[in-house]
């Protein structure tokens, strides 16, 4: 069903290391409202969707934020890859080192593991789609404030990239609401 091509969705550089941003930035990876739970969400519930066109939105949306969580990856290990020991340590990261050295880990930024009950498929797709605004707005939010806690132009250029495709995910869920809220119209008419 999927063909994986060998890019990253948007070119990731880091202008220095900073291991205490790589801290910060792997609640996307592996937190509440980041992109491995928003991927998990939306391809499981689009079995429970009333037609094509949102079935096809949620398996497009969800397979980009599995592209999302490439990008983060990819960030992630670039602010750490040159760390020291005792660098990882300074940075609160040194029980990440002792678990995992400086392989990626699917945890939030206060190193608490990912489960799946960050993400929700109720089987209505009404309330199963306002909780993937939500979703989309949390992210947003969270990109945002990640913008705020760097200076560095090269991670902010990404991040704003990915705060913006969190904008698109949430419009392209309100208009699948609206059709799917008018195709259960329509059959209540019936």
């Amino acid at each position: 069903m999927w063909i994986y091509e060998k890019k990253l969705e948007i070119p990731v550089r880091v202008s220095k290391p900073d291991l205490q941003m790589a801290k910060f930035l792997i609640t996307q990876y592996g937190g509440p409202d980041g992109e491995l739970s928003a991927a998990l969400r939306y391809l499981n519930q689009r079995y429970s969707m009333p037609n094509e066109r949102a079935k096809a939105l949620l398996t497009d949306i969800g397979t980009e934020e599995l592209g999302h969580l490439e990008v983060i990856a990819t960030l992630v290990h670039k602010l750490v890859k040159d760390a020291t020991p005792e660098q990882m340590r300074a940075a609160g990261l040194g029980s990440h080192y002792a678990d995992h050295d400086k392989a990626l880990f699917y945890v939030d930024a206060n190193g608490v593991p990912w489960t799946a009950a960050y993400i929700q498929a109720k089987g209505d797709p009404i309330a199963d789609l306002c909780e993937d605004i939500a979703a989309e707005e949390k992210a947003r939010a969270t990109y945002q404030w990640l913008i705020n806690l760097t200076d560095d132009p090269d991670v902010i250029q990404v991040l704003t990239y990915l705060r913006e495709r969190e904008v698109v995910h949430s419009q392209r869920f309100r208009e699948a609401l609206y059709i799917v809220e008018e195709f259960n119209n329509t059959k209540r008419i019936f």
